[in-house]
């Protein structure tokens, strides 16, 4: 491959690995052509980025990225998957990938600045979507304040409650 050319992968790659929300690097060897063209599409989808690249030229993209404590795990076979919005949706298009193709291997991912293992990438693909966590919060969120009202409430209303038996106990009072 001509020096131009890596230049250009070496800064393309850069340029992904800034932007990443997370990236991805798997052991691809023994799958086919078509199962790797495969996953690839399944994650072109989802707007992940899926490619093999040469240790040299990853170890190079990764420098001054978040990307960069993978550099260590760059041996072998590698292709990274290098995702945009959710760092969740490649970990679960990975994960149902590999159940039925099981020569895909998880090596680590780069989750922000932080290293994470297999475990940690399989437990980040059973998460619930991002749209369901949010929810779940703000219905947490929206929770507390209703509860403080009601108790809140509760002191006026009963005040209010021995003020009516207090008028009703003077009123029975005069009529008789």
């Amino acid at each position: 491959m001509e020096r131009s050319k890596k230049e250009q992968i070496i800064a393309e790659l850069h340029k992904k690995l800034g932007k990443a929300s997370a990236a991805i690097l798997t052991d691809y060897k023994g799958l086919t052509v078509a199962e790797i063209t495969s996953l690839r599409d399944s994650l072109a989808v989802e707007k992940v980025d899926y490619q093999v690249v040469k240790n040299t030229l990853m170890r190079l993209a990764c420098k001054q990225t978040d990307a960069s404590v993978l550099d260590p795990l760059l041996t072998g076979t590698c292709a990274v998957a290098i995702a945009f919005g959710d760092p969740a949706v490649p970990a679960k298009i990975i994960k149902k990938f590999s159940k039925s193709n099981e020569k895909l291997k998880l090596k680590a991912g780069a989750l922000g600045n932080r290293l994470i293992g297999p475990d940690q990438i399989l437990a980040l693909a059973d998460l619930p979507p991002r749209e369901e966590l949010l929810a779940k919060m703000l219905g947490t969120l929206n929770a507390v304040p209703t509860s403080l009202v009601t108790v809140l409430s509760g002191v006026p209303r009963a005040f209010v409650g021995v003020l009516a038996a207090i008028q009703r106990q003077r009123e029975e009072q005069a009529a008789a």
